[in-house]
């Protein structure tokens, strides 16, 4: 099953994807949120590319595990964008992803201006590669 990961920011949504087989996930691009939420042309162009069967949206809770204040925002937007892609959805927990996204890529050598725009892809795909991991693990 392909699964594609939503990373979703009140400006930008960092879009991530797995393989079939559900084994890698990799970064795939940003939108602006807007456009994902409306499902526009950019966005539908990914879903056509990946033809994901299920959307993995990350959910932002507290160090402690209840849902932050940006959670119930994130479930409006899931609710919207699974019913406009006409696509299953479920939630991730996306703690401390954007900073071990930050810490990835400087690693590799971006700076704090090179990597804008990518941390939210690369945070995607380590929650998606988190869960993919959970599941593969209970079977």
């Amino acid at each position: 099953m392909r699964v594609l990961a939503l990373d979703i920011g009140q400006v930008r949504t960092g879009i991530a994807v797995c393989d079939p087989s559900e084994r890698v996930a990799s970064p795939v691009c940003v939108l602006p949120t807007a456009e994902v939420v409306a499902c526009a042309a950019p966005f539908r162009r990914v879903l056509e590319d990946w033809e994901p069967e299920l959307l993995l949206c990350g959910l932002p809770l507290t160090l402690s595990g209840e849902e932050g204040p940006q959670a119930q925002r994130i479930r409006e937007a899931a609710a919207a964008i699974g019913a406009a892609a006409q696509l299953p959805w479920e939630f991730s927990d996306e703690r401390l992803t954007s900073s071990e996204a930050k810490r990835v890529l400087r690693e590799k050598g971006y700076t704090e201006k090179s990597m804008r725009g990518k941390v939210d892809m690369v945070a995607a795909s380590l929650f998606l590669q988190a869960w993919l991991d959970s599941r593969s693990s209970h079977t």
